[in-house]
C-alpha cells in the first residue's frame, strides 16, 4: 500500500470508529488493529494521537461540507439554502455521535482542532456570503459577523435537537433556513 494510501486508510478507519465513540476513545491501537498494522505504523503518518484525531476531525469536516456543498444548477438561493442545510441536518443526523463529541467534547477546546472547526465554518460562511447579493444583500462587516453567528445558531440548534427532538425535522429544517433571511433583515436595520 502506498504511504497516501495507508494514511487515508488509517483516517477512514478512525472515521468509522468516531461515528460509534467519542473521538478520546479512538486509539491508536485499535486502528492498527483494525488495519492489520503494528501499533507503530500509525505514528510513521501521524506524529501523535492528538494529530490523528485532527485528521479526523478534518475528514469529517470534508464529508460534511462535501454533501452539504450548494448545487449551483440552482437558480434561487433560499432553495439552495434550504437543501444544503436539509443535506446538513442528514449528516449529523447520521453522525451524530461524531458530531457532538467534536463540537462538545474535551477536544473541542484543543486549538488544532479549533482551527478545523474555525476553517469549516469559514467555508460555511463564505458559500452563504457568495450568495447574499442574489437577495439584494450588500456584504458588509456586519453581515459577515451576523453570517458567522447564524452558523453557531445552526449548530447549536442542530445540536440541542438531536439530544431532545422537540420539533420534527422539517420544523427544524424551516428554523434554520427561515431564520437567515430574518436576520438579514435586521441587518439591513443595522447597516
Amino acid at each position: 500500500m502506498s504511504p497516501a494510501a495507508r494514511r487515508e486508510q488509517l483516517i477512514a478507519l478512525g472515521l468509522a470508529m468516531v461515528r460509534d465513540r467519542p473521538l478520546e476513545e479512538v486509539s491508536i491501537d485499535a486502528v492498527a488493529g483494525a488495519a492489520g498494522v503494528s501499533r507503530a505504523l500509525p505514528f510513521h503518518y501521524f506524529e501523535s494521537k492528538q494529530d490523528f484525531h485532527v485528521a479526523i476531525a478534518r475528514a469529517q469536516a470534508d464529508e460534511m461540507l462535501a454533501c452539504t456543498a450548494p448545487d449551483p444548477t440552482l437558480d434561487d438561493p433560499i432553495t439552495m439554502l434550504t437543501r444544503s442545510m436539509s443535506a446538513f441536518i442528514d449528516y449529523v443526523s447520521e453522525n451524530r455521535k461524531a458530531y457532538t463529541a467534536f463540537m462538545r467534547g474535551s477536544s473541542s477546546a484543543d486549538p488544532a482542532m479549533r482551527e478545523v472547526f474555525d476553517q469549516t465554518r469559514a467555508v460555511m460562511a463564505g458559500r452563504v456570503i457568495d450568495h447574499a447579493p442574489k437577495l439584494g444583500i450588500s456584504v458588509t462587516p456586519v453581515v459577515e459577523m451576523t453570517v458567522l453567528g447564524w452558523i453557531s445558531f445552526v449548530e447549536e440548534t442542530t445540536i440541542s435537537w438531536l439530544t431532545d427532538p422537540v420539533i420534527t425535522r422539517d420544523q427544524l429544517l424551516t428554523l434554520i433556513t427561515a431564520s437567515l433571511p430574518a436576520l438579514a433583515t435586521v441587518v439591513a436595520t443595522v447597516s
